[in-house]
């Protein structure tokens, strides 16, 4: 199996699971809304220090950990950021990306769809062959490896110019990076989805799938913009929707992908509690959610811990789960082959 599927657009079908066909103990899943920055646990983050000689500004991994509380999304971001000075060889970023394909298999998860971000790291003076190659390069053997089929999105920091996003996909094409989308994140607020209108024009015309982040801490509206100024294919997050029956109602009716992240949005505060989270009336308003891990170093677990914790506070049916699941496999920019063999294994075939 090809780990970067074709590119070529294709319509979504309607998820075709029925009460008998799913599988409560087989929830295999394609997880579509990870930064794989975002997996540096803070062990991996010392050891790629001492590696590389670098000297870190936390006295060991307690005082790390004691600084994963954050009160906005802006708050995270900030050392998001700053843990990044880790990452400066080829080897540190395939020993990231493994580390997270290891963990990810065991999650169940069979198909991956992993943001990277390299704008944030080419600022930082690495160069774009290494951070990408770099991950590519555990990417190449993840079906072996790790039985998880995955293709690679270029993300774009909405915080930054769109000049410098431009430049940076001319980069990706010039060098052929094995990349099968691009993306848009980072800091939401008072960065609308219109701003990066010529770069998503160019990735299209480049024959790239196209998602971006919106309604996270954004507005309703930004999903709108993201869907007809960008013509993105899926929106991450999207869970602000929820605000506008009208925006909900077209969703439904397009059958648009929303990756929705919980435990992220408990540990940005876009939500007070799990209690709180949207993502039942998400499911019961017909909307086409899958569950993710958004960057799970960060935020508290990984997408099998986002499930267990959504199990634990609203007692998810296993139609319900196993739907979740489909939805994820549906969702994805994989081959049409590999989304019936994922639907297959889901269904006990």
């Amino acid at each position: 199996m090809d780990n970067y599927p074709d590119t070529a657009a294709a319509p979504l079908p309607e998820t075709d699971l029925t009460e008998a066909e799913v599988a409560p103990q087989l929830l295999p899943l394609a997880e579509l809304h990870l930064h794989i920055e975002g997996t540096l646990q803070p062990e991996l983050i010392f050891e790629l220090a001492e590696r590389n000689g670098l000297a870190l500004p936390y006295s060991g991994l307690e005082e790390l950990r004691a600084l994963y509380e954050f009160s906005d999304l802006q708050s995270f971001l900030n050392l998001y950021y700053a843990n990044m000075a880790v990452l400066q060889t080829e080897q540190d970023f395939a020993d990231m990306t493994r580390a997270y394909l290891a963990r990810a298999a065991a999650a169940g998860v069979r198909h991956a769809e992993i943001m990277m971000d390299p704008q944030a790291h080419i600022s930082r003076g690495v160069s774009l062959e290494t951070c990408v190659n770099g991950v590519a390069s555990a990417l190449a053997t993840s079906v072996e490896d790790f039985g998880i089929s995955t293709l690679l999105i270029a993300a774009f920091l909405r915080d930054l110019s769109e000049e410098s996003a431009l430049e940076v996909l001319d980069g990706l094409l010039a060098m052929k990076a094995p990349i099968a989308a691009i993306g848009l994140d980072s800091a939401e607020v008072g960065n609308p989805p219109a701003k990066f209108e010529r770069l998503f024009a160019k990735a299209r015309e480049a024959g790239l799938r196209l998602t971006a982040h919106a309604g996270e801490e954004g507005p309703p509206s930004y999903i709108i913009e993201a869907l007809d100024v960008l013509g993105v294919e899926r929106i991450d997050h999207g869970i602000r929707c929820m605000e506008d029956p009208d925006l909900v109602e077209r969703l439904v009716d397009e059958r648009i992908p929303l990756t929705v992240c919980p435990l992220s949005n408990v540990r940005l505060r876009t939500v007070d509690t799990l209690a709180d989270h949207p993502l039942p009336a998400m499911l019961a308003a017909g909307l086409n959610v899958s569950v993710n891990s958004d960057d799970p170093a960060y935020f508290g677990g990984y997408v099998d811990d986002n499930f267990a914790q959504l199990q634990a506070v609203f007692e998810l049916s296993d139609f319900d789960r196993s739907r979740l699941a489909a939805n994820s496999i549906h969702s994805s920019f994989a081959s049409e082959e590999r989304k019936a063999e994922l639907l297959d294994e889901l269904n006990g075939g």
